[in-house]
Parts: C-alpha cells; sequence; structure tokens
C-alpha cells in the first residue's frame, strides 16, 4: 500500500514533468537550427531552474510561507510559462479562462494534515485518537508537530515519526542514553549529543555537576526552540544552560571535521529506517566516535526492539559489537519484558564498581541525577544496574553471520525498512536474554553488594 500511494502521488506529476521537456524542445525549435545548441541550452536552462527552484523552495519558500502556500506558488509559476509561451496565439478570453482554472486550482491546495507530519505512513492510525497538535511548524530540513494527550503526555514528532515523549518508558529510554555513561564514566566533563529530539537526553547531563560542555548536533534549526517551548521541564531548560554549545550541522560532518575529543558521545533516539539515519549506525560513523573518545570515553546508542525485525537488530548489535568489544546491553523497558534497549561502548572497556556507583549516587553534589533517575523508576544504582540484559562474548553465536552496516552498502537502511512492519520486541529481547550469564568480570564490589545484584538480575522474566 506504501508503494501504491506513492505511484498515486508521484508518478503522474513525474510523467508529465518529464513530457515537459521534450515539448520544451519542440517549441523552441526553429527550421534550420543546430539540434545540439538547442538541446544543450534548453538542458542548461532546466538544470539551473532545477537548482534555483531546488534551494529556493527548501531553504526559503517552505520555512517561510509553508508547503501549501509554496505549492500554491508553483502551480502559478508554471501557469505563468504557459501563458508566456501562448500568449501571442490564444485569444484574450481563452487566457482569462486559464487565469481563473488557475486560480482555481491554487485555492484549492489543502494544507499538510497535521496527522501526516506527525505519524507519516500510518496517519489513519490514529484518526481516531483525542490528541491535538501544540504546535505545527516546517523547516528547512523537516517538519516538526508537538501533540499532547487529554492526559498531558506530550509527543514530538519529526516528519511523521514520533521521536521523543514523556510517556514513562520513552522518558526512561531518553534519561538512560545520558545517565548511564555520566555515571560509569568516573568523571566526564565533554558530552557530544547527536540530535537534539525533545532534549531530554541531552538535559539529563545538565544535572551531572562534572559536566563543563555540553555539544548538540542538530540539521533543523526549528527543533532546539520549539522543544525547550514544550519539553522545558523535562529537559532542564539544556538549550538555555550556559554549558550548551549547539552545532547546526550534519553529524557525521560535525565528527569528522571537529579536533575536539569528548568524555561521552550519545544519540537522541532517531529510529534506523528513518531516511538517512543508517549512516549514523555504520561501522565507519562508530569509528569516527571512537576516535573522538577521551581515554576512558563512553559512546552509547539506542537499539529499537519494536518495528524491527531479527535481521534488523542483528546487523545493529554487530556493527556495534566490532568497533566496541565487550559493550554491554541495557534494557530501558520498564516492564522489563523488552521494548528497545541501550547499547554502551567504551574506548577501553572496565569493571563497574558497584559501591561505588551507590555512594556517588548518595553524595549532595548528585541529589539532582539521583532525582532525574527516580523519576523514571531507577532510583538507586541497584535499580540502574538490574537493566543490565548482555554483552558481546555471550551473543557471539546469535551474531554469527549478521551482516555489518558500512557506509559502502548501507544495510541497514535496506534492512530496517523491510523491518519495518515487524512488531514483535518481546520475542526479540527473550532470544537476546537467553544467551545471558552473570557477568563476574564486570561488576565489581562488596561481596553483599555483587550478590544483592545477581540476585536482582536473575529474577528479571526471562
Amino acid at each position: 500500500m506504501d508503494l501504491v500511494r506513492s505511484l498515486l502521488a508521484m508518478l503522474p506529476a513525474a510523467i508529465l514533468w518529464g513530457a515537459s521537456f521534450p515539448l520544451a524542445l519542440a517549441a523552441l525549435a526553429s527550421p534550420g537550427e543546430d539540434p545540439g545548441a538547442l538541446v544543450g541550452g534548453t538542458y542548461a536552462a532546466n538544470t539551473l531552474g532545477a537548482i534555483v527552484g531546488a534551494v529556493a523552495f527548501s531553504m526559503i519558500l517552505i520555512p517561510g510561507i509553508g508547503t501549501q502556500n509554496a505549492q500554491r506558488l508553483l502551480v502559478a509559476l508554471s501557469a505563468a510559462a504557459a501563458l508566456i509561451v501562448l500568449v501571442h496565439s490564444v485569444r484574450v478570453w481563452k487566457l482569462a479562462a486559464a487565469v481563473a482554472a488557475v486560480a482555481l486550482l491554487a485555492a484549492s491546495v489543502q494544507p499538510m494534515p497535521w496527522l501526516a507530519t506527525a505519524y507519516g505512513r500510518r496517519m489513519n492510525q490514529y484518526t481516531g485518537y483525542d490528541s491535538r497538535p501544540l504546535y505545527i511548524g516546517e523547516g528547512m530540513n523537516s517538519s516538526i508537530v508537538v501533540s499532547e494527550y487529554p492526559s498531558g503526555v506530550r509527543y514530538f514528532h519529526v516528519s511523521g515519526k514520533a521521536e521523543a515523549t514523556t510517556e514513562s518508558f520513552d522518558m526512561r529510554l531518553q534519561r538512560m542514553l545520558g545517565h548511564i555513561p555520566a555515571l560509569f564514566h568516573p568523571e566526564p566533563q565533554s558530552v557530544l549529543v547527536v540530535g537534539f529530539g525533545a532534549g531530554i537526553t541531552a538535559g539529563s547531563f545538565v544535572t551531572h555537576p562534572s559536566v563543563e560542555r555540553i555539544v548538540i548536533c542538530e540539521i533543523e534549526p526549528l527543533i532546539p526552540p520549539v522543544s525547550s517551548r514544550y519539553f522545558n521541564p523535562q529537559n532542564y531548560n539544556v538549550l538555555n544552560d550556559q554549558r550548551t554549545e549547539i552545532h547546526y550541522d550534519d553529524a557525521r560532518h560535525f565528527i569528522l571535521t571537529t579536533e575536539e575529543k569528548f568524555d561521552i558521545i550519545t544519540s537522541d533516539p532517531i529510529h534506523p529506517w528513518v531516511k538517512g539515519a543508517a549512516s549514523l549506525y555504520s561501522k565507519e560513523y562508530l569509528e569516527l566516535c571512537r576516535r573522538r573518545l577521551n581515554p576512558g570515553g563512553i559512546v552509547t546508542q539506542w537499539v529499537p526492539l519494536y518495528e524491527s525485525d531479527f535481521e534488523t537488530v542483528r546487523s545493529e548489535f554487530a556493527t556495534f559489537f566490532e568497533v566496541f568489544p565487550n559493550a554491554t546491553i541495557w534494557n530501558s523497558d520498564v516492564t522489563n519484558r523488552g521494548y528497545d534497549v541501550v547499547l554502551v561502548g567504551q574506548a577501553e572497556p572496565g569493571a563497574i564498581d558497584i559501591d561505588r556507583l551507590a555512594e556517588r549516587l548518595r553524595r549532595g553534589d548528585h541529589d539532582w541525577v539521583a532525582a532525574s533517575l527516580a523519576e523514571v523508576g531507577l532510583g538507586s544504582a541497584f535499580g540502574l544496574l538490574a537493566t543490565y540484559a548482555g554483552r558481546d562474548n555471550e551473543l557471539r553465536p546469535w551474531l554469527e553471520g549478521a551482516q555489518i552496516n558500512r557506509d559502502l552498502n548501507m544495510r541497514l537502511q535496506y534492512l530496517a525498512g523491510w523491518g519495518l512492519n515487524f512488531n514483535h520486541p518481546d520475542w526479540l529481547f527473550q532470544t537476546i536474554l537467553s544467551h545471558y550469564s552473570f557477568p563476574e568480570d564486570l561488576f565489581q564490589g562488596s561481596s553483599g553488594s555483587v550478590a544483592l545484584l545477581r540476585t536482582l538480575l536473575d529474577r528479571q522474566p526471562r
């Protein structure tokens, strides 16, 4: 059905625009004229127009007047081009009728339904829901919507995908992406966050007293101010924190060109089937991240188990583990049944001291950190560590033959797309847990602390 809808929307227009080029040649041709010069000149004009149109509409007109009015302008420009050609060969009353018809066509262009911007291909599934839009905006790179349910739960949508919410399960994931590396690192000072989203992952670093710089790389300038307006309590006003520095740039380009190194690199949740997102899951990208880590640095990456199939998840795990051997897996699902997980990789893998982590969360300067974790049901060191779900060496038999996502093949882009309609996160998580064994060398501390953590992990449903 996606293919059929795409064909209905695009194929007629593509055929007609394709036909316009030979018709333009026929309209311009004169007896005895050099055909090469005619084709070359027309093609050059067509190419120049395509460049000017793409830049003007994507960077100026759509952000300025929206897609509805941009579409109306496109109708008017197309009609004007036709009138210029026909003005000397068509009677006045016919031209007037054509102008009136064009005006009616332009007026009939409807605004983009906010559900289309919010949910994309699944918009029809949400027509009966009682959420309402709080904000609708169109930027240079993305269209965004902030919606709210009567319960007060808010959703942040980007180009047809819910990227962040204040639902309990999403809040937990978004906080874990920040708090886990910040607490596993002995004293993080510099942080790089790829993607602003609702700002909740980036905002989690605001609570850590040792963090001096929070560098955020975001490709859409519209997102940070809107998120700060509607998700300020959840993201701790990270946009206006004096430690925050935002770069409006493609993440790959920024990491490739910056000379700075960081103690932590993490990403706001971006689903791998979203166009272009697979490049943030490739082996080469992860190698770039590793080279941008300070000694003892940590990288975290989100892996969704929902709307993903067996091969997609295996590819994501295998690619991450190839760059970060002995990486660990942490379950963010509040029910412990598995919905999505966090992968944690370190430049130099080390042990986690349970007692030191517990003492750190009890310190007065970490009260804000402890409160932030408590809000998502992780109010103690044991609560956080009990989300452990496995690591690289345990899963090697399961990952044998998995496809590595590389820049030259972008296999994940296709795997994730094919697995989009597969939605059995519980089964996937149970498959991962079937390889679990308590990591004797990973968790250190007093015998009582290690025994308690072992008991908590052994009680997890498997």
